[in-house]
């Protein structure tokens, strides 16, 4: 506490002695490089969506140590705790946001959410974030965004080291080397993350958060066979190991079990790539990955327990052509092949393989037709053998008043595809009421087989909705402003709004005679998510910036919209138990919103290489859990708490090979057990990187 206590006091000393007038050169930032909103180098300048970039710097001073902690304090990303650490963007679900490791898409996710603890920060020079559709580039999973991981690749002669202790017994190490030989760069590095876990509930003998640890390897090589040929190959393998201890009823005995879960992901990343011209390179580029986890839990004294086996399998080849027509256009066409297949004893058996293939291709044209208008225009076709084919559209301009006020607009398409889990899941929980979830491919025929056994109690009229799943579509709007202005302060501010149809949701299609329920997964809803972003960046003296952000969300069910209209949606009064007619005002929207957050950040930076930063995140209240049975979000105690939380961190150089760097995390020691199991309290700690 002492030491969060002295970090404010750092930048509150700072902010009130500083006097230094702050040099109108320092208002002219260098652009900094975007690749992942066009596929191609762009100065973030010139980018006419929604995107932002968060350097090396950044990462370093804010004390981040998993990817999920440094996005969480980003403007209109919100990090929530569901099947692991997974985002929204713009209000959109994590299962709508692709996440890009050096331009390629990670797999493995549970319940549609891609778990961000999974991924240090430790060798990322910069993180790329594209808000809305970017299907028409990227695909399925690009609905609401793209974050895009790049790693360091530079061919310099370096070495670093890092190593962290915090509380919990929480140990990060890593090794990062990078060599140039002749033509030959190679880079690779290896990091070690481990901790005790802990317990958010007293004398409690199973943890909030177990035991775990995890490893991540990779190498990196790349040669350039002439001037005009050149060819690489990257390789990453990273694994977790977690351990379970659940405590089971057997009788009037309590029974002490003990488990683990277990990961291991692969990838592999080839590529050749050929300057034909000047203005006109092609890149071929290969992709091979894998994911598989093992979840496991005998209960030797009773019959309960699980046995739980993922494996899944990418494929991907690609090619990809920049040609630089003239200086004030370009044009980027891809195309490709993608084979799919994962095996679960959740999908039938392991012995049964799910495959898929998709074919796509993809064009861009960016013209600028004048100093001040830059429009692009393009498209992306998916054929995709699970489902019919689909379009996804895209169109931006950027109109630059001066050099210090710019417009953006631009509309976007994005789609999702059903997923595995979707279309095939087969699996019953016994030890949670017998419940069972069967994929939209499979759930009449196990139906037909539960009836003809004389296992079901009486169907629902959802039943007859159960039919082949369409891809989720989106049309995603967004028209910001970027502007400076003479007293020094930049910023940013959009408006977006993302209306979907064919939302994928889960619901009950049948009772079983035991009292089970059976869920299944339908095309059913449209929603929307619409608001506002500003952020703002202040430099208030030479060596004090401070920085701002805000996002207000709005979202619905637009089906519940209209009925809540039309008056025919009612709920109960929390004291009295009285029904009545439910209200627009009272609706909350889709779970798990928040209608505000915002963050705060105060850094001080000296040439000396003393800094010291605090970071304030705000979210407000968010919906949870339906509970008198409309179905929506509209009661008081519908809702989870919103919440501060304050992280600091300081550091120095204590030569130039030699940097330490201590923080707390979480300084107000904010806790909810029930909604955020995933935040520990206060936690301390201390990192020293060394640079041989």
């Amino acid at each position: 506490m002492r030491l969060g206590i002295t970090l404010l006091f750092i930048n509150l000393y700072s902010l009130s002695v500083a006097q230094e007038r702050v040099d109108s050169m320092a208002l002219k930032s260098i652009d900094e490089v975007v690749v992942t909103a066009t596929r191609s180098p762009r100065l973030l300048g010139n980018v006419a969506i929604p995107a932002s970039i968060i350097s090396a710097k950044t990462l370093y001073q804010s004390g981040s140590l998993r990817l999920h902690d440094i996005l969480s304090e980003q403007t209109g990303i919100m990090v929530v705790d569901n099947f692991g650490k997974g985002i929204q963007v713009q209000g959109l679900s994590s299962e709508y946001t692709l996440i890009l490791l050096d331009g390629e898409p990670l797999i493995g996710r549970t319940g549609g959410v891609f778990d961000l603890s999974r991924l240090t920060i430790r060798n990322i020079v910069k993180i790329e974030i594209i808000k809305g559709p970017s299907s028409s580039l990227y695909g399925s999973e690009a609905m609401g965004g793209v974050v895009n991981i790049i790693t360091d690749r530079a061919g310099q002669h370096k070495t670093d080291a890092n190593l962290r202790y915090a509380k919990y017994n929480t140990v990060d190490g890593s090794f990062n080397f990078s060599r140039h030989l002749n033509k030959t760069d190679v880079q690779g590095g290896f990091n070690y993350n481990r901790s005790e876990g802990y317990s958010l509930k007293p004398n409690s003998i199973q943890q909030t958060v177990e035991p775990y640890w995890r490893s991540t390897q990779h190498v990196n090589v790349n040669h350039m066979l002439n001037e005009k040929w050149k060819m690489g190959v990257g390789y990453r393998h990273n694994n977790t190991d977690i351990k379970n201890a659940i405590a089971v009823q057997n009788g009037s005995a309590i029974v002490i079990s003990n488990g683990f879960e277990r990961t291991n992901e692969y990838n592999i990343t080839p590529h050749l790539q050929h300057r034909l011209s000047p203005k006109l390179e092609t890149t071929l580029r290969g992709y091979l990955t894998g994911y598989t986890a093992l979840q496991e839990l005998k209960v030797k004294e009773t019959e309960g327990g699980y046995d739980d086996r993922f494996k899944q399998d990418f494929r991907r080849i690609e090619n990809q052509t920049d040609w630089q027509i003239r200086e004030q256009s370009s044009f980027n066409a891809g195309a490709g092949i993608i084979n799919e297949s994962v095996s679960s004893n959740r999908y039938d058996s392991l012995s049964t393989k799910r495959k898929n293939s998709i074919a796509y291709f993809f064009l861009q044209h960016e013209e600028k037709l004048n100093k001040k208008l830059i429009i692009i225009g393009g498209f992306r076709f998916d054929a995709n053998k699970a489902y019919s084919s689909v379009w996804s559209p895209k169109a931006a301009l950027q109109y630059r008043l001066s050099d210090n006020v710019s417009f953006n607009l631009s509309y976007g398409r994005g789609f999702k595809a059903p997923d595995f889990r979707q279309l095939y899941l087969n699996f019953t929980n016994l030890a949670a009421g017998s419940y069972s979830v069967f994929g939209a491919q499979v759930a009449l025929q196990e139906l037909k087989r539960m009836q003809d056994a004389q296992l079901i109690q009486e169907t629902t009229s959802l039943l007859g909705k159960v039919a082949k799943l369409n891809p989720e579509v989106s049309g995603g709007f967004n028209a910001g402003v970027k502007f400076r202005i003479a007293s020094g302060v930049k910023g940013s501010l959009n408006l977006f709004r993302n209306d979907l149809t064919n939302m994928i949701l889960t619901d009950v299609i049948a009772y079983k005679k035991n009292g089970g329920q059976i869920f299944s997964y339908f095309n059913v809803n449209r929603a929307l998510t619409q608001g506002v972003e500003v952020d703002l960046e202040k430099k208030i003296t030479a060596t004090i910036t401070a920085k701002a952000g805000y996002q207000f969300l709005y979202t619905a069910d637009k089906d519940a919209l209209a009925n809540i209209k039309k008056g025919s949606v009612f709920q109960r009064d929390i004291q009295s138990g009285q029904v009545y007619r439910m209200t627009i005002a009272e609706y909350g929207g889709l779970p798990n919103r928040s209608r505000h957050n915002a963050n705060l950040k105060l850094s001080y930076e000296h040439a000396s290489g003393i800094f010291a930063t605090t970071r304030l995140i705000y979210r407000s209240k968010w919906g949870t859990t339906d509970l008198d049975g409309n179905g929506l979000i509209n009661r008081s105690d519908e809702y989870a708490k919103g919440y501060v939380q304050l992280n600091a961190s300081a550091g120095f150089s204590v030569n130039k090979k030699c940097r330490v760097m201590g923080g707390i995390d979480n300084v107000l020691n904010y806790k909810d057990i029930q909604f955020l199991p995933g935040n520990p309290g206060r936690a301390g700690y201390i990192d020293i990187q060394v640079n041989f």
